[in-house]
């Protein structure tokens, strides 16, 4: 069954999508990996898909990156992960699922950006400090910090959702450092967590797993071994965007792409894909406010007015045609931003302070 095609987010040709993978710069290029069924529109076996493109508008697909082929790998496949280069190679570390260990955390690398070799030592971190049953551990997100390297990743146990944070000095050995951020009030695990600097404070960012589906950004500061939370943010307020995550350009711009997908949505019999990316958006902070708003790359797609934007009773508000998603008071409204795509919508007040991604429902 063909139905329409986006022409502006990028979408699998065939197969299911869920969260962005792997999203980093490497030679010349913007790599974004994703968690990809190739099989059929539905969620499946993960591998991981693969994209490149040198000016955020126009995407090439490349050959499947990751596929579940070994036996740490037998119970669902390789999940949610991330990327860094180092000394010219390209790193990915990715959530390993197995019958016999559960969630574990293993690694690739490339010398090319396109082919991948699993590492023989895996899974490099193969227990959760928190959990001996490796239940819910998973979606590493590495980064950089000095001359060695740090990595979050989602956890939880017994209710209590949690950040973990861990070192290493090679990307193979990892000491785990204890729990970054833990909470009670977010669902059972924070997943696609994201710790990166912006300005001279730091952002923790990680999807919730309650029923509101979505992503929340805590801004503070990190030492190294903590991160002192400050203000809780939520300038995306979805309802169909999840697992986002963020990466670094030559340019210094802290970009970020999150899955565009309505969780409860039905694929239709016969689909031939599900999911699709947000367009690449840049994270700012002014004067303590955090912003997403697309990259100077894809402005040129949108228009300051669409009908989703109602103006009524002195409010502007956001409907997906069924019902009211977002509303605020007309004057405090400055300026407004939609990209258009087919049924999706991609909706920006007041330079990205608040976003709402979704689909039109007729």
């Amino acid at each position: 069954m063909e139905i329409q095609r986006f022409t502006r987010h990028f979408e699998p040709d065939r197969g299911w999508m869920n969260d962005p993978n792997g999203l980093c710069w490497f030679r010349g290029k913007v790599h974004a990996f994703y968690q990809h069924n190739p099989y059929a529109a539905h969620w499946g076996p993960m591998h991981w898909g693969h994209a490149v493109t040198e000016d955020l508008l126009h995407w090439e697909h490349l050959p499947i990156a990751l596929a579940p082929d070994q036996p740490y790998e037998d119970f669902g496949g390789c999940f949610s992960g991330s990327a860094l280069e180092k000394d010219g190679r390209l790193y990915l570390m990715y959530t390993s699922v197995s019958k016999a260990h559960g969630q574990t955390q293993s690694m690739a690398v490339s010398e090319d950006g396109v082919h991948f070799e699993k590492l023989p030592g895996n899974p490099v971190i193969p227990h959760s400090p928190l959990d001996p049953a490796n239940r819910d551990f998973r979606d590493p997100k590495l980064f950089a910090w000095g001359d060695s390297y740090r990595m979050v990743c989602g956890a939880g146990v017994d209710g209590l959702a949690s950040v973990l944070l861990f070192a290493s000095d090679d990307l193979l050995h990892w000491e785990p450092l204890g729990p970054l951020f833990q909470s009670r009030d977010y669902g059972p695990v924070l997943e696609c967590p994201d710790l990166f600097p912006l300005g001279d404070r730091w952002v923790l960012l990680f999807s919730r797993m309650d029923e509101t589906r979505s992503a929340q950004f805590v801004l503070g500061d990190f030492d190294g071994e903590r991160f002192t939370p400050g203000s809780f943010q939520q300038p995306e307020h979805g309802p169909d965007f999840y697992a986002p995550q963020t990466f670094a350009d030559p340019a210094g711009r802290r970009l970020l792409l999150g899955w565009f997908y309505n969780w409860n949505r039905t694929v239709p019999e016969g689909a031939v894909r599900a999911g699709a990316l947000t367009v690449p958006r840049e994270v700012t902070l002014e004067n303590g406010v955090l912003r997403t708003f697309p990259a100077r790359e894809v402005r040129s797609l949108l228009t300051e007015d669409n009908p989703c934007l109602v103006r009524r009773d002195g409010r502007l508000t956001v409907t997906n045609g069924q019902r009211d998603l977002f509303s605020l008071p007309a004057s405090q409204v400055h300026s407004t931003a939609v990209l258009a795509d087919g049924a999706g919508r991609e909706v920006f007040l007041n330079g990205g302070e608040h976003s709402l991604s979704f689909y039109l429902e007729k």
